[in-house]
């Protein structure tokens, strides 16, 4: 594995995750997903941003978007927005996506999934941060729609705790949340900034 690399990709799960009643669906790719968790991941220092999605059509969309930005007018005209979509890749199922990595890296990665609800098998913010520090293959399951199905969650090692604030309102764009986790994973220390 590179040096410069973290150890850590990220997912978007389309499918399957599950509607309001906890019923499995495939939901739709936006075009802001694409984008902001993008340039979070790139930085952040992520190495990977994995979009799955079954559906061909959608595969058919999220490539004019790359292609537009990456080489594209877009390319010209936001060379910083091509870069950061340098991170995406399009797979069908998360198996894919995990047998992609296992051929990267040579192992499978600790597969860690996020949600709005605690889950059983926890595993904190910094303990998960101690992992990634020590260059662990690790990637991190972020769900959209209601949340990721019930057989993802039992495939996965651990559940990081719920992002929140006490206030009873937990209903975060998968963007922001991705944004405040990979802060808490990959940020920079309050105590280790100093002021130039």
């Amino acid at each position: 594995m590179n040096n410069n690399q973290s150890g850590l990709d990220i997912v978007l799960v389309h499918h399957p995750v599950v509607n309001k009643i906890g019923e499995t669906i495939g939901s739709a790719v936006t075009n802001l997903d694409i984008h902001d968790i993008a340039r979070t991941g790139k930085t952040y220092g992520v190495d990977s941003y994995y979009i799955v999605t079954p559906y061909k059509d959608q595969h058919k969309l999220v490539y004019e978007i790359l292609h537009h930005w990456k080489s594209g007018h877009g390319a010209t005209y936001n060379p910083a927005r091509g870069e950061a979509l340098e991170l995406v890749q399009l797979e069908f199922s998360l198996e894919d996506v995990i047998e992609t990595i296992r051929r990267k890296r040579g192992c499978k990665p600790l597969l860690i999934t996020t949600s709005a609800r605690t889950q059983e098998k926890s595993l904190g913010y910094s303990q998960l941060r101690a992992r990634i520090e020590h260059k662990e293959p690790i990637l991190l399951l972020f769900g959209t729609a209601h949340g990721l199905a019930p057989e993802i969650m039992e495939m996965t090692d651990y559940c990081l705790p719920p992002v929140g604030a006490g206030t009873g309102y937990n209903h975060l764009s998968v963007r922001s949340a991705v944004s405040i986790i990979l802060d808490r994973l990959l940020g920079v220390p309050e105590d280790a900034i100093t002021e130039s």
